[in-house]
């Protein structure tokens, strides 16, 4: 499977608020803690950091969440929402209906949200979010949304623990998928629903 492209998705996405900047790491611990190493008070909202292998990736509860070298989306997003840190809630609804939602324009796959952090589709998981909030003096409190998706795994890809509960996009539309192109449109309709729902 060919690598991430920074360079390229930034010029697909095209200059948004999620996009702005991009990384491509090949391997990190999790992409939420990759997030809050590079960053400082000047980062700009909107920064997206993917890696193509997770070696601790977190889901919610604190459950590990498996990511296959070069076979899924494993990415997180720098937001500085003007809310409150109780309304952490809204942030994890919003990006796991817009995933959802961009499964279903993408695959024509009816993909659906299992309260709170979860997507499913053929009742088996295919993507998970954490969202991660910290409060910040005198300035709009920070947020990471970390993303988790199986895009071209295969049964075998999975451990057997959750062989029998989780899918990927490839095995539920029954062909390989072009993980860039997912992508960028995953991103420009995080960035539309984003402005739109927090009012930027």
């Amino acid at each position: 499977m060919p690598a991430l492209d920074a360079a390229k998705l930034r010029g697909a996405v095209g200059g948004r608020v999620i996009g702005r900047e991009i990384v491509v790491l090949e391997e990190t611990s999790s992409t939420n803690d990759s997030i809050l190493q590079m960053m400082s008070p000047s980062t700009p909202e909107g920064l997206v950091v993917f890696a193509e292998h997770q070696t601790n990736g977190r889901g919610q509860r604190g459950n590990r969440w498996e990511s296959a070298m070069h076979k899924g989306l494993w990415f997180s997003i720098l937001l500085r929402p003007k809310i409150e840190i109780g309304e952490s809630a809204r942030l994890t609804a919003w990006t796991a209906e817009t995933v959802a939602n961009t499964i279903h324009e993408q695959f024509f796959l009816a993909a659906n949200v299992k309260p709170p952090n979860d997507v499913y589709v053929d009742g088996q998981k295919v993507a998970g979010v954490l969202v991660e909030m910290r409060a910040q003096k005198n300035a709009p409190h920070l947020a990471i949304a970390g993303i988790g998706i199986n895009v071209n795994h295969a049964p075998e890809d999975f451990s057997g623990e959750i062989r029998s509960r989780a899918t990927s996009l490839a095995m539920a539309a029954n062909r390989q998928v072009n993980r860039e192109e997912f992508a960028t449109a995953l991103l420009r309709n995080l960035d539309r629903t984003y402005c739109a729902a927090f009012g930027l």
